[in-house]
């Protein structure tokens, strides 16, 4: 999740670019740069960092001038250094891009038979290279820029300029980008709060437009070229409410973006037609899926609940012996890890000491490692020497929601590669699953259209002193951590259980006022599961089903029910946790405590 800004108008624009980008921090970056036109050229400034040391490099190069570009980037795409920060240049071309190109290996290939020569390792060069060579064809920066995306597949949102013209050409695909509208001027941004300080009157650009932006206004139309009129919208957020997308909390948001954040966590990575994943990006190789005897996962806290479901994928796709554990406890023993083992160690920071610990301990037994991550060049990928990043983009709030969502996508992408290289998951098999995989976050859209609903089933639970929460199969980790987000942002006890273990110990504590809730889709657990929640029901429990819609057995199961769509069975976790996230968020937010920073917890654990 990059951060755009750009400025055209009389003012020198450097200033202004930085400022916007500083008010996109909250985005998460890894290094920062701008492109200025002072009238004659366009120069380029780039650092790695904080945003203070690109301040610093400008200080030494200072970029006079009225229009100009600026980006803050999250890796996707080539380690955190100054040749793959932006903006990108070819030719007199520089540019900006927000998003992932699915294609750009295939691009990247016909360029280079072309002789052009690639200086970063990212998938943005590519475009840039594209719109170069369109402009030395004789296309002005509009035709050039239209035509270079006319051969892209993927996400985009991109800013241009060149040297030939006073403008900046966006356009948009899948990425955000918003038009400000100023008094002689003008600006784009990736967000709303790098340019509320100089304009309220906005436009967002929708799918597939593409614009020309000039001191005197903007100039908007489809990708065919036909114009579009529609007109600006003033906005009234205050710049706290802006930086969270008018959300109330940072987490709320967070929960809204997991659709997109699926996305880009699976985009550039599947082959619908092969009914396969592609080895460039999953982190290991064919002949380690083919060699490995047994996958190892260690992780603590929610990580720890993604890979029991890896567990439960990497066992059913990919018929291999898994197990899962707690990195804490890894470290406190001699675990039997070896050359044939495959330890994965997982954590959204990349920066986890206990599961930083764990690794080390697998890498001197001589085991093979991968790291899952979101933060690119963190230091568990770093010493695991190999990474299958996931595309969350930053994560303002403690409790975890997309990230933990991109680390179930990961987890599928790894099963279905290394099942396809071991021969345990037909071809037939793994496009009925891509497929469906892919549809995904359309399903995931219609949960979070069920926040009223969810709120008002969240508001008696804010009133509870303990909750219950019970699954089974792939549904058993998702009671897990629904139990977790509820603990650590309502402060109210929980526990998960697999419903199965409830009549070993947990059915004591069960009476009128502990509510159980159930995740129990349509899937071969069902029948069981449903009888676990009789039992808990026969014992007076309060019980809340998350259930598939359609279902017309849950009215004489549970006291209350959220439907969801029903999917692919091994793909329910994505569809049953949204409204288990939404729950915790309600009754947190009813009981009016910290929801984005709660009490005693860090967003990275860098003790033991």
């Amino acid at each position: 999740m990059c951060g755009i800004v750009g400025y055209v108008g009389p003012q020198a624009c450097a200033e202004i670019l930085v400022d916007g980008l500083r008010r996109l921090e909250y985005r998460g970056y890894d290094s920062a740069g701008l492109a200025v036109h002072d009238g004659k050229r366009v120069d380029v400034v780039r650092a790695v960092g904080k945003l203070q040391n690109l301040v610093n490099a400008l200080r030494e190069h200072p970029l006079p001038g009225t229009i100009g570009i600026g980006h803050t980037r999250w890796a996707t795409h080539g380690r955190p250094t100054e040749v793959n920060a932006h903006p990108h240049v070819a030719g007199n071309i520089a540019l900006v891009h927000n998003g992932i190109i699915e294609n750009h290996l295939d691009l990247k290939r016909q360029l280079a038979e072309e002789g052009v020569k690639f200086v970063s390792d990212t998938d943005t060069e590519i475009v840039a290279h594209l719109v170069d060579r369109e402009s030395r064809a004789g296309h002005d920066l509009l035709a050039a820029v239209r035509r270079a995306l006319a051969q892209v597949r993927g996400a985009y949102a991109v800013a241009v300029i060149d040297e030939k013209h006073d403008r900046i050409v966006v356009a948009k695909n899948a990425s955000p980008l918003v038009i400000g509208f100023g008094d002689g001027e003008m600006f784009a941004a990736s967000d709303i709060p790098a340019i509320l300080p100089y304009t309220k009157r906005m436009l967002p650009l929708e799918e597939g437009e593409i614009g020309v932006l000039t001191k005197d206004g903007l100039q908007l139309m489809t990708m065919d070229g036909k114009s579009v009129e529609r007109q600006p919208r003033t906005i009234t957020w205050n710049a706290a409410q802006a930086e969270k997308g008018g959300f109330k909390h940072f987490m709320l948001k967070e929960i809204h973006e997991q659709p997109r954040a699926i996305e880009d966590t699976l985009r550039g990575r599947i082959d619908l037609a092969a009914g396969d994943v592609f080895e460039a990006e999953i982190g290991i190789d064919a002949a380690t899926a083919k060699d490995i005897k047994r996958v190892y996962f260690i992780a603590c806290g929610t990580s720890h609940h993604a890979t029991l479901y890896g567990r439960y994928l990497m066992e059913s796709i990919a018929k291999i012996q898994s197990t899962t554990e707690l990195a804490s406890e890894f470290i406190g023993r001699d675990p039997v890890v070896g050359p044939d083992d495959l330890v994965i160690a997982v954590s959204q920071s990349g920066e986890t000491l206990d599961t930083l610990a764990a690794l080390k301990v697998a890498k001197e037994k001589g085991a093979r490692l991968l790291a899952i991550a979101n933060v690119i060049e963190s230091a568990i990928p770093r010493v695991a020497g190999a990474a299958l990043y996931t595309h969350a983009g930053p994560e303002i709030g403690v409790a975890s929601t997309k990230c933990f969502t991109t680390q179930l996508a990961a987890m599928v992408l790894l099963a279905v590669f290394i099942g396809r290289r071991r021969g345990t998951f037909e071809k037939a098999d793994a496009q009925a699953l891509l497929q469906a995989f892919v549809e995904i976050p359309n399903h995931m859209r219609t949960v979070l259209g069920l926040d009223d609903t969810i709120r008002d089933l969240a508001r008696p639970l804010a009133q509870a002193k303990s909750a219950l929460f019970l699954g089974r199969g792939v549904s058993y980790p998702m009671a897990v951590e629904g139990a977790l987000k509820l603990k650590e942002i309502s402060y109210i006890h929980a526990e998960g259980y697999a419903a199965g273990e409830m009549k070993h110990g947990p059915i004591a504590l069960i009476d009128a006022d502990m509510p159980v809730i159930a995740v129990m889709p349509s899937d071969r657990s069902y029948d069981k599961i449903a009888s676990n929640v009789q039992e808990a029901k026969a014992r007076e429990a309060r019980v809340l089903a998350i259930a598939n819609k359609g279902n017309s057995d849950i009215g004489g199961i549970a006291n209350s029910a959220i439907y969801v769509p029903k999917v692919e069975a091994a793909l329910s976790p994505f569809v049953t946790c949204l409204p288990l996230q939404l729950l915790s968020y309600f009754v947190a937010d009813f009981k009016g405590t910290d929801i984005d920073q709660p009490r005693n917890l860090a967003k990275t654990v860098t003790v033991e």
